[in-house]
């Protein structure tokens, strides 16, 4: 599977026809295992109240079945393109960040370096910070990774970039400079594509990047300069 690249999932679990079978809810996941194993892949799922799927597949047992069909390619990451990288991403939107992170350090002719700034409601939404946290510790010349939550403990156990919303203020602290020579990612829920970098996707075309809004155009990047997964 190329890097970067999400599945659909699909299941019946959807609003009930006329005929007692429920209608298909599809849902695009991007694996956190690597793309070259064989056999088996890992996704990172967060069960939301609302979520349809999430709690579907959270449900599953041992021996139950899930439909995927892909992989549908959504940045060609190519090696050393760009000498800084800077990732903004909120919830299970970690997942695509991961699968590049680990394509960069896993090639020691790539020296991309990369900043990370990982945005989740408190510390114990942070998902995967195990596995985050070692990579770092792995690559500290590599990977930096910066910590906002909305709300934070009074002694919390790890440095914080910052508490409450993604401002200008955290975001020119932690990420690169505009410039040629970088990019940026944005994955997270639509609230904040909206503040980031404005909303992605339109009805006719999931995949539209939409025009650049938000912080990161105030902060002077060009559309050319951001990705939304």
């Amino acid at each position: 599977m190329t890097v970067a690249s999400c599945l659909l999932t699909k299941a019946d679990i959807g609003k009930e026809k006329p005929d007692g079978s429920r209608g298909a809810v599809l849902r695009p996941y991007t694996p956190v295992s690597r793309p070259d194993e064989q056999g088996y892949l890992e996704l990172a799922v967060k069960s939301y109240p609302n979520g349809v799927m999430s709690k579907h597949i959270a449900s599953l047992k041992i021996g139950d079945t899930l439909d995927f069909k892909g992989p549908n390619l959504k940045l060609p990451y190519k090696a050393n393109e760009y000498s800084k990288i800077g990732m903004v991403a909120g919830g299970t939107g970690i997942a695509p960040m991961l699968q590049v992170i680990d394509e960069i350090l896993e090639n020691p002719e790539d020296k991309t370096k990369v900043s990370l700034v990982f945005a989740n409601v408190s510390v114990d939404d942070i998902l995967l910070k195990k596995a985050i946290d070692a990579r770092e510790s792995l690559h500290p010349d590599r990977l930096t990774v910066h910590y906002v939550v909305d709300k934070a403990p009074a002694f919390p156990k790890f440095k914080l970039a910052g508490v409450g919303y993604l401002t200008t203020s955290i975001l020119q602290s932690t990420l690169p400079p505009p410039s040629e020579s970088s990019k940026i990612y944005v994955c997270g829920p639509p609230p904040m594509y909206k503040a980031i970098c404005g909303a992605k996707g339109t009805k006719d075309d999931p995949y539209a990047q939409g025009e650049l809004s938000g912080v990161l155009k105030q902060l002077g990047y060009s559309e050319a300069q951001v990705f939304k997964f």
